[in-house]
């Protein structure tokens, strides 16, 4: 094993026995060979696109299989497994329809790969696929070969938020194949790679852009909004990532039910778009960071919904009270692929959920550009006056 995919690996330096996020071996091979068998289909998306073949499953999967190797999202080896044989399925077909246009088929390389049968087969399959596994290359040609990759699953998530809110551009999905593919191609210089890096960049704002008016076509822009940080009495679900359509199906399916719903972590800005505010029961905020969670999930007396990239190892404490969905898993820990999210309201109600009222301190958001460019002749003449 060796992941250095995010800032608090072990010594800076990478993690090599378990994932500082909670990674197992097992599950950094497995995502390993994920990577693998993406490349192989990005191999014959490109020769598709020259021939105008659009297979739009085929760019929703490559997104949601890359979003599920980034840090917190997926630590199931089974459904890890399920990417794996769903992207070489895509794959074989996609062969089909390049091949019925006289196209030219790879003949080396990932676009070949037969998964084995076993997860212990395809975890060796995975060991002889990860960022070790070519000792002799340049160490400056492998490091860009993988800053390209990191920075492509940061462009995948973006572009499957955007995805759900039916926002995209081809171009997006164009880029994240020829970058993954060119991270099989030997003749790259160091100069090819660095603007492929770049490019990188250009194709994230891009899917950034996607991203915003998907949120904000959808939800409104954000405003200016008080959120409490205290407790109200009453059953509870808390609910952590980013997905701001599960908050919205979530808010939709509990509402009337007597439970309020949290938010916590990186889901507080959730708290300023008016389509999401003006349910009554979406109350406060709970808890403080993401890496906090082990503390906070303890402490919260309801259940708990994990959307996206935010989940550390549940402990056993709250493991039962604890659901995931979207790209997100851990074995063992209920998930809820159809986004009927009754078993989390019916964890909520069974659970004792808070006590009484508390007081506590508040907290702003919904300051985002649109609010900010509402009033900026009145933030400059305020610099200007230096008031």
């Amino acid at each position: 094993m060796f992941c250095y995919q995010c800032e608090q690996t072990v010594n800076e330096k990478g993690c090599t026995q378990f994932g500082v996020c909670g990674k197992t071996p097992e599950v950094a091979a497995l995502q390993d060979l994920l990577i693998y068998s993406l490349k192989g289909l990005s191999q014959i998306a490109i020769e598709a696109r020259k021939h105008e073949i659009a297979d739009e499953d085929v760019d929703m999967w490559t997104c949601k299989a890359l979003f599920a190797t980034l840090t917190n999202v997926n630590f199931d080896p089974n459904r890890i497994v399920a990417l794996i044989q769903k992207i070489v399925e895509l794959r074989e077909s996609l062969k089909k329809k390049v091949k019925a246009v006289k196209g030219t088929i790879p003949t080396d390389g990932p676009v070949n790969f037969v998964p084995k049968d076993s997860i212990n087969e395809l975890v060796e399959q995975g060991r002889s696929a990860g960022i070790k596994s070519n000792p002799t290359i340049n160490p400056d040609i492998h490091s860009l070969q993988w800053i390209l990759i990191y920075g492509t699953k940061g462009v995948a998530a973006y572009a499957h938020h955007a995805f759900i809110l039916e926002q995209k551009d081809p171009k997006v999905f164009a880029f994240i194949q020829e970058a993954l593919s060119a991270t099989l191609d030997k003749s790259l210089t160091v100069d090819d790679l660095v603007g492929l890096v770049l490019k990188c960049g250009e194709i994230n704002l891009r899917a950034m852009e996607l991203l915003d008016a998907g949120n904000t076509g959808t939800y409104g822009h954000p405003v200016p909004t008080k959120v409490p940080l205290s407790v109200k009495k009453g059953k509870a679900i808390l609910i952590s990532g980013h997905d701001l359509k599960d908050l919205e199906i979530l808010l939709k399916q509990s509402q009337g039910k007597g439970i309020n719903v949290y938010t916590h972590g990186e889901m507080l800005p959730a708290h300023g778009y008016p389509e999401l505010k003006k349910y009554p029961h979406f109350y406060g905020h709970y808890g403080t960071a993401w890496q906090n969670q082990h503390k906070d999930f303890k402490a919260f007396p309801g259940a708990i919904l994990m959307t996206t990239n935010c989940l550390q190892k549940p402990l056993d404490s709250y493991k039962k009270n604890i659901f995931t969905t979207g790209v997100v898993g851990w074995p063992n820990v209920t998930h809820i692929e159809d986004k009927d999210f009754t078993p989390v309201i019916e964890k909520a109600l069974e659970l004792p959920g808070f006590p009484e009222d508390t007081e506590g301190k508040t907290v702003m958001v919904g300051f985002a550009r649109n609010t900010i460019l509402s009033v900026a002749d009145k933030i400059v003449e305020a610099v200007k006056n230096k008031d």
